[in-house]
């Protein structure tokens, strides 16, 4: 965790079928006191709306503005919440976007098709979004089409598959590298990274 004393409160968002004990979402909750988790419930089985409640009922019952540490689906939900509340940008202050996947043409996993349509517009809030070179669930391409629809910033994070568990990133270090410069409402600096204009 940051040093710095007013470094916001974290809340990780994660995706299907929740984030299990190696994952770096539950290896950030463990070692770091203000990160919390999100619990958007029927994991197995994602409802949009459902999903966008809970993340608004969490977000608003912590002093804020928070930052957002999303992973796969958990991206989605992230962005219609946004889509779908007036004061979103009051309440985050930056959200880290990480492995979003396919939802809208031949998804994967069908059940991720709960979220087509996907969210569009900018976010209103700083983002940035990490994605795979060699993600099963979302080719790189139509990663860096999220990136500029949500207004966010692009990281090519290499061939780390879907950026989870499997991918043996430990405690990821350098997603929480990403995430420090998010609260310091700095660019992440990082060879790779774009900056994705929004989406006209």
């Amino acid at each position: 965790m940051s040093s710095h004393p007013e470094f916001p409160l974290v809340l990780t968002v994660p995706g299907l079928d929740n984030s299990g004990p190696d994952h770096w979402q539950t290896r950030w909750e463990a070692l770091h006191p203000r990160c919390l988790r999100v619990n958007l419930g029927q994991w197995d089985r994602p409802h949009r709306n459902s999903w966008v409640n809970q993340l608004n009922l969490a977000l608003r019952s912590v002093e804020g503005p928070v930052l957002l540490a999303a992973h796969s689906l958990g991206c989605h939900a992230v962005a219609a919440w946004a889509a779908m509340e007036p004061d979103a940008a009051s309440l985050v202050a930056g959200a880290l976007l990480v492995a979003p996947p396919e939802v809208d043409f031949f998804p994967l996993d069908p059940r991720v098709s709960a979220f087509s349509p996907t969210a569009s517009g900018p976010l209103p809030f700083p983002a940035l979004l990490v994605a795979s070179r060699n993600d099963p669930y979302c080719g790189q391409p139509a990663a860096r089409v999220l990136a500029r629809m949500w207004g966010a910033q692009f990281m090519d994070a290499g061939s780390q598959g879907h950026i989870n568990a499997e991918s043996g990133l430990g405690d990821w270090d350098e997603g929480w590298r990403l995430l420090t410069h998010l609260a310091d409402g700095r660019p992440a600096p990082v060879a790779g990274v774009q900056a994705a204009a929004p989406a006209r």
